[in-house]
């Protein structure tokens, strides 16, 4: 099964979303944090906050166009650039559910990259994350979608955006039936 590096080849390409999702496409589930104590007069207060991961780097993830199943990966470099882009842009409260609309009260809070994978942060939520893996928590003002989240109907992130690569897809598929037509000619 071909493989594809996603890449970014110019500052308009990246991550423009992030959505809340059944079924995260890297397989990996976020951990909602929750009853906290909270000094200042309010205790037992829910903290309303998600972490995990976005992307994870070198990871194949199944896509399939038409007929044509492969997989997707990104580089650390990659995932890096996406991460720094995002923040850039000022998109940390681009949220999605399902990929389908967006969504007002959920907002992006920490974002970070893991550099070292027995010292990172993410130990702390037992992510298991990889060097160059993105790590998001969200913080989630939204009843609903809170109540969702609670409810188990969003058990992970997956990002939305646009980048480079795909193209070799399509070559690879252009260039497959050029051989057929080539081989077919041979025999004629």
């Amino acid at each position: 099964m071909q493989n594809i590096e996603l890449t970014i080849k110019d500052d308009e390409q990246g991550v423009f979303a992030i959505s809340l999702v059944d079924k995260p496409a890297i397989q990996e589930d976020f951990i909602f944090l929750s009853e906290i104590s909270v000094e200042l007069k309010v205790t037992n207060d829910e903290k309303r906050e998600v972490v995990g991961l976005a992307l994870v780097p070198n990871k194949h993830i199944l896509r399939r166009i038409k007929d044509k199943e492969f997989t997707i990966s990104f580089s650390e470099e990659t995932i890096a650039k996406v991460q720094e882009l995002y923040l850039k842009k000022n998109y940390n409260n681009n949220v999605t559910v399902d990929h389908e609309h967006s969504v007002e009260g959920v907002s992006l809070i920490e974002s970070w990259i893991v550099e070292d994978e027995k010292f990172d942060k993410s130990n702390l939520y037992n992510l298991n994350a990889v060097k160059g893996s993105w790590v998001v928590k969200m913080k989630v003002y939204n009843e609903e979608v809170w109540q969702q989240i609670k409810d188990g109907k969003f058990k992970g992130f997956s990002i939305e955006g646009k980048f480079d690569g795909l193209d070799q897809l399509q070559a690879e598929s252009h260039e497959d039936i050029v051989n057929e037509i080539k081989e077919l000619l041979k025999s004629i």
